[in-house]
């Protein structure tokens, strides 16, 4: 063997071993950048408590009550100025449902119930409703934002006019695009009260 041949024989392995190096550190790198898959969740598994955010509640996530499921149809995405708050609107049977979601500056929610018998029209500081006396909370105008099943256009206007009673029962009216006035009565809830799972 010559010289030459052995130091050839010495650069080819030295060659191979600076390749697989440079090649295992490249395949390192590249572990590390890549972020893990996340871990499969079951959306209906039991919890304990209120899973989710309710300011993230989007059509068609669900919502357990505990005795009932429901899910939701559509969202209004209501504004006034910089003030944001949300409308979700409820699968329910024999009636219209929805959920207010807002902070002002806590987080609020309350739980409506539409109310077309009700041939009202907002007046006045104080009204009264199958003996309940409301007072007025506060009203203005806005505008809003359709996602989903609402029945109302992708953008408009709104007004509306909200009154609550000692006992925290709630009044509230109503219109959008200039219509008709819709009367709705609700109550406030807590979180904790219901469980999200969300949609697709």
């Amino acid at each position: 063997m010559t010289v030459e041949f052995v130091l050839l024989v010495i650069l080819l392995v030295v060659a191979i071993v600076v390749g697989i190096m440079l090649y295992n550190q490249r395949a390192k790198a590249q572990q590390k950048q890549a972020p893990a898959p996340a871990a499969p969740a079951d959306p209906f598994a039991d919890a304990t408590e209120t899973e989710g955010d309710p300011r993230g509640i989007k059509a068609s996530d669900m919502i357990d009550w505990g005795n009932e499921r429901t899910w939701i149809r559509g969202s209004l995405r209501l504004s006034e100025g910089g003030y944001v708050w949300a409308e979700h609107f409820l699968e329910v049977e024999g009636g219209r449902r929805w959920l207010s979601v807002e902070e002002d500056p806590d987080l609020q929610l309350s739980l409506w119930n539409a109310r077309p018998d009700l041939d009202l029209v907002p007046q006045g500081k104080v009204m009264e409703v199958e003996g309940t006396k409301y007072e007025l909370q506060e009203k203005g105008s806005g505008s809003y934002r359709s996602e989903g099943t609402t029945g109302l256009k992708p953008e408009g206007g709104l007004d509306y006019v909200d009154y609550e009673a000692e006992d925290g029962s709630l009044l509230a009216f109503e219109r959008f695009d200039h219509g008709s006035w819709e009367a709705s009565t609700g109550s406030k809830i807590m979180p904790g009260t219901f469980t999200i799972y969300p949609g697709s």
